[in-house]
C-alpha cells in the first residue's frame, strides 16, 4: 500500500537544491563535522534543520548563523528524556519531522594493543554511538509512524566493517549501528518509515585528531594528523581528502523521495579504501615500462 510522504519524481531532477523542499530534520552532533556540513546542505536543499549537540555555545553560533530555518537544542543523545525532548522541540518549532540524522559520536580511549586496553569508557561510548542512534530512530519514528513516514539515516563508520587492535570499543558500536540499522528497517517499513546507514571513511572532521593525538601539542598533533591523511589517502582508489559534504551527499539523498524505494541498505563513502588497497604505480603497467625502459 502506498503512504502518503511518497511522491513521484520522475519530473524533479532538474530541481536543484529543492530535494528536501517542505521536510523537517534533525541532525545530531551538528555543531561540527558531518553533521554541520550535512545541516548545511539539508538547508539549501529547502528543509529545516534542527541542530543537536552537548556543545552549547557552538551550536547556538552555527544556528544563529544558518538562518531562520535552522534551530538549536542542546542534546546529550545517550539520554532518553532529552532526545524525546529534541524530537518534540523540532515537531513544535517546525511543524513536524520527516528526516532523523543520527551522527553524534565519540572515538574513545585509544589502546595500541588488547592487553594495554583498561576498558574504562566501554560504555560512555556505546551509550553515544550505539544506544544514541537507536533512541533517536525509535523515538523520530514514534513522530514519522503517525504522520505518513519518513527517513532515518544512521552513521556508522568504515571501523564497523573493518576489524582494529585499537580502539575496540569505538569499533564494536560501530558494527552495532549496522546491525541495528538493518532491524529498524525491517521494523519499520510497515509504517513507511526508511532507514539507512552511512560509513564514513577518511572524512576531514575534528575526530580523527582527537582520537589520534591524545596527548599531543597542538603543533605535533597537526603534523601527526597530516602524515595520517596521506597514509588513509594512498590506501584509497580515490586520492583525495574526503569531505564532510560528501557525506552530506549521500545523506541528501536518503532523506529525499529520490531514495523512496530503498531502505536497511549500508552505504560506504570512503574513497572505495573498504574494498582495499590498491597497487602502487611501481607494481602496475607503470611500473613495467620504467623497467623495460631501464633494460631490466
Amino acid at each position: 500500500m502506498a503512504v502518503a510522504w511518497l511522491r513521484d519524481t520522475t519530473h524533479e531532477g532538474d530541481d536543484v537544491g529543492n530535494e528536501l523542499a517542505g521536510k523537517v530534520a534533525i541532525c545530531t552532533g551538528g555543531a561540527q563535522g558531518i553533521g554541520l556540513g550535512t545541516a548545511e546542505r539539508f538547508l539549501e536543499e529547502g528543509a529545516k534543520v534542527v541542530i543537536a549537540d552537548v556543545r552549547e555555545d557552538q551550536g547556538q553560533e552555527v544556528a544563529a548563523r544558518l538562518g531562520d530555518n535552522a534551530a538549536f537544542k542542546a542534546t546529550d543523545v545517550s539520554d532518553e528524556a532529552q532526545v524525546q525532548a529534541l524530537v518534540d522541540f523540532a515537531v513544535d518549532r517546525f511543524g513536524g519531522l520527516d528526516i532523523m540524522f543520527n551522527n553524534a559520536g565519540i572515538s574513545g580511549k585509544r589502546f595500541p594493543r588488547l592487553f594495554d586496553e583498561d576498558f574504562s569508557d566501554f560504555h560512555r561510548v556505546m551509550d553515544i554511538n550505539l544506544l544514541g542512534v537507536m533512541l533517536g530512530t525509535k523515538l523520530a519514528a514514534l513522530h514519522m509512524a503517525k504522520n505518513g513516514g519518513g527517513s532515518v539515516i544512521n552513521i556508522t563508520s568504515i571501523a564497523g566493517l573493518q576489524p582494529s587492535t585499537a580502539l575496540l570499543a569505538y569499533h564494536l558500536s560501530k558494527i552495532g549501528v549496522i546491525q541495528f540499522t538493518q532491524a529498524a528497517a525491517l521494523d519499520l517499513g510497515e509504517y513507511g518509515v526508511r532507514v539507512n546507514v552511512i560509513a564514513p571513511g577518511n572524512i576531514e572532521t575534528p575526530i580523527l585528531g582527537e582520537t589520534m593525538g591524545q596527548g599531543m601539542s597542538d603543533a605535533d598533533k597537526a603534523a601527526m594528523l597530516a602524515k595520517t591523511r596521506e597514509f588513509l589517502i594512498g590506501r584509497q582508489p580515490i586520492k583525495r581528502q574526503g569531505k564532510p559534504s560528501d557525506i552530506a551527499a549521500a545523506a541528501t539523498f536518503f532523506a529525499s523521495d529520490q531514495s523512496s524505494y530503498i531502505t536497511g541498505t549500508l552505504m560506504p563513502v570512503d574513497g572505495g579504501m573498504v574494498i582495499g588497497t590498491p597497487p602502487s604505480k611501481s607494481s602496475g603497467i607503470d611500473g613495467l615500462k620504467a623497467e623495460v625502459a631501464a633494460g631490466n
